[in-house]
């Protein structure tokens, strides 16, 4: 039996297994379609290895609801400074987390041994195509391209995004040949002077309620398109919450919240 501990951030949840004070599942990827599924499982949008590092103060795995492990993922990584923090794992209030797109830097702004809300540097965003076209089945789009770590589509749109057929269309946009590792969908309202409104077609989870990766990718391609002012904090606001996001022309910084949700064991 393995202990876990659901968490989200802005409704992006995730079950999370201490892998510190236990061992890691032999088969992550089966165990994250088997626990991710809503029905039959725990219900979530993958699973999140919370993992010793010898590059970092800790390390993290995360598999999407599919079983295929991505690279990077900003509310996991919100809720693993949370989880550290609070479980005793650490003390310190500036923490590094090795990923697989590399070395994230996490502040904790803690009160009273909570952590309140984090800020997380997720470095340098790769910017390819920059409003160019893309079209599926389902209609003729221009996306701008962000690579965080793991690839972000990312279309504005004046259709309201709460209007869009996301089940539908999500999916041809995401295995779309222009991307051979499949990528992560954005639609985005410009509702105000660095104001957004998202919703996000994840790879490999379908719809989900935030992705902190694709608000960063959001905002760096609303900074590159002259939407929102480079330096500037960008609020955006996704199903789950909202995310405090500021490009700098040589990162981007995200801010939000992480809550528990339950904790428990599982068969593996």
């Amino acid at each position: 039996m393995l202990q876990f501990t659901k968490m989200q951030g802005l409704g992006n949840d995730y079950i999370y297994f201490d892998c510190v004070r236990q061992n890691a599942p032999k088969d992550p990827q089966s165990l994250s379609i088997k626990l991710s599924d809503r029905h039959f499982g725990i219900g979530s949008d993958g699973i999140v290895l919370i993992m010793p590092s010898d590059k970092a103060d800790f390390r993290m795995r995360m598999f999407n609801a599919d079983g295929s492990e991505g690279a990077m993922c900003g509310n996991a990584s919100r809720c693993i400074a949370k989880y550290v923090y609070e479980r005793g794992l650490t003390d310190k209030t500036d923490i590094t987390l090795e990923t697989k797109s590399g070395i994230k830097r996490l502040m904790i702004k803690a009160n009273g041994g909570r952590a309140e809300s984090v800020t997380v540097d997720m470095g340098t965003p790769k910017v390819g195509a920059v409003s160019q076209p893309i079209e599926t089945e389902y209609g003729k789009y221009t996306y701008t391209f962000v690579d965080m770590g793991n690839p972000h589509c990312v279309i504005f749109t004046d259709t309201d995004v709460s209007d869009l057929e996301l089940e539908k269309i999500g999916r041809p946009l995401e295995n779309h040949t222009l991307f051979p590792d499949r990528a992560n969908i954005e639609f985005i309202n410009v509702s105000g002077e660095n104001d957004l409104i998202m919703r996000v077609w994840e790879r490999g989870s379908g719809e989900t309620l935030a992705c902190g990766t694709g608000a960063c990718a959001a905002v760096t391609a609303a900074c590159v398109n002259g939407y929102a002012k480079q330096g500037s904090p960008v609020n955006v606001h996704l199903k789950g919450g909202t995310l405090e996001i500021t490009y700098t022309g040589e990162k981007v910084l995200m801010t939000g919240g992480a809550e528990f949700v339950f904790s428990g064991e599982a068969e593996e």
